[in-house]
C-alpha cells in the first residue's frame, strides 16, 4: 500500500538540516536560502515556561496567479496568462480538526523541547488579557499572496483558545475591510505584551497558512508558462511565529521556503469552459497574425480556471503534517535562543 503522503526532498532536507543542534548560524539566517527568517533576539533567554496566546491555520481557498507570457500560439505577442484556482469540498469541520491538530502537535513538540506550556484558561483569565482584542473564529480575509497574486483565505483557531487574535504581520490584507483587523492587531499585541510582562513569561503567537496549489510542479497543468498542480503546503511568507518576551523583546521566526506534502490530498480538473478556450484562442491567433504582419503584437494573454476537490480524511492527514513539519522547524529555532 502507497503511503497517504510523501514528504518532499527538499523539506527532508531542511528537516535533516535542523536535526542538528545550531545548525541554522546567524549567518545562515541572513541568507534567502536559509529555510527560516529569523528578527529580533532575547525574548526567550532564560525562558522555561510559554505561554501560547495565539495560535491560527489560514486555509487558501480561492486564489489568482498571473505571469507575463513572452509566446503563446504564435510567439509574436505578449500578455498576461491567469490561473483561477478554487478549492471546494473543505467543511468548517475538517478546517477545525487540522486546527486542533496542529495546536495539539506544536504543544507536544513545545514540551519535548523542554518547554512548559501554561494552561489557556490561566493565561486568558488573567487582568492583562481582559479584553484581548481578538476575532470570532473561523474568519475570512482576502489576503495579498504576493506580487501578482491575491486569494481568500479562512483562519480558524483550535478550540481549545476562546479567541482567535491576529497580530501585525499575520497577514496581508486587501481592502477596507481588513483596516479594522489591522487595527485590532496592534491592539492585541499590546494585550499580549501587557501578558508576557506580569506574568513573566513569553507568550507565542502563531500563523500557518496552508495552501493547495503550487506552480511549475512536475505533471502540473500548464498553460503559457504557468504550471499549477494539486498537492499541500504551508506557504512560505505568510506563515510565522511572534514571540513577545517578558522582557520587552520581540523575536519574530518567518518560514522562508514553502513546506510541502504531496499525496492523495485532492482532485484536480480545468474548469474553464469550452467557449472560453476556444475564444481566447482565436485572439492570440488573430493578435500573432497581425505582428506577423507588421501591425505590432495585441496583448491578448489567457485565463484558465482550476477546481480543487478535498478528500474528506485525507486532506486532514495531509494539512496537519505540513504544519507538523513546520512546528519542528519553529520549536527548534527557538528552544536554541534560550
Amino acid at each position: 500500500m502507497k503511503p497517504l503522503y510523501q514528504i518532499t526532498p527538499r523539506v527532508a532536507a531542511m528537516a535533516l538540516a535542523l536535526s542538528v543542534p545550531n545548525a541554522l548560524s546567524n549567518t545562515a539566517q541572513a541568507k534567502d536560502s536559509a529555510p527560516l527568517k529569523v528578527s529580533g533576539k532575547d525574548a526567550l533567554t532564560g525562558a522555561s515556561q510559554i505561554a501560547i496566546g495565539a495560535f491560527n491555520v489560514g486555509f487558501i481557498f480561492q486564489s489568482t496567479d498571473q505571469t507575463k507570457a513572452t509566446g503563446g500560439m504564435i510567439g509574436a505577442f505578449g500578455g498576461t496568462t491567469k490561473a483561477q484556482s478554487t478549492l471546494v469540498g473543505v467543511t468548517p469541520q475538517m478546517m477545525q480538526t487540522v486546527a486542533d491538530a496542529a495546536h495539539a502537535d506544536f504543544v507536544r513538540q513545545l514540551t519535548a523541547a523542554g518547554f512548559t506550556v501554561q494552561d489557556p484558561a490561566t493565561v486568558f483569565a488573567a487582568p492583562a488579557l481582559a479584553n484581548p482584542h481578538g476575532q470570532v473564529s473561523p474568519i475570512d480575509i482576502n489576503i495579498a499572496l504576493e506580487k501578482g497574486s491575491k486569494g481568500k483565505a479562512t483562519y480558524v483557531k483550535p478550540a481549545v483558545l476562546p479567541t482567535l487574535i491576529l497580530l501585525p504581520g499575520d497577514f496581508t490584507g486587501t481592502g477596507f475591510s481588513s483596516m479594522g483587523l489591522a487595527m485590532a492587531s496592534g491592539q492585541a499585541s499590546a494585550a499580549l505584551s501587557g501578558y508576557a510582562k506580569a506574568a513573566g513569561v513569553p507568550v507565542i503567537d502563531v500563523t500557518y497558512v496552508i495552501d493547495f496549489s503550487q506552480q511549475k510542479r512536475p505533471g502540473a497543468f500548464s498553460l503559457g508558462g504557468l504550471s499549477v498542480n494539486a498537492n499541500l503546503s504551508v506557504t512560505s511568507g505568510f506563515s510565522r511565529m511572534t514571540v513577545l518576551g517578558a522582557n520587552g523583546k520581540t523575536v519574530t521566526v518567518t518560514l522562508n521556503e514553502g513546506i510541502s506534502v504531496d499525496g492523495d490530498f485532492i482532485d484536480e480538473r480545468d474548469a474553464s469552459s469550452g467557449t472560453a478556450k476556444t475564444t481566447q484562442a482565436a485572439a492570440n491567433v488573430a493578435g500573432g497574425l497581425m505582428a506577423a504582419m507588421g501591425h505590432g503584437g495585441m496583448m491578448f494573454g489567457k485565463t484558465r480556471k482550476f477546481e480543487f476537490t478535498a478528500k474528506p480524511g485525507n486532506y486532514e492527514q495531509g494539512a496537519t503534517k505540513a504544519a507538523s513539519l513546520t512546528s519542528a522547524l519553529l520549536v527548534n529555532q527557538i528552544a536554541s535562543m534560550r
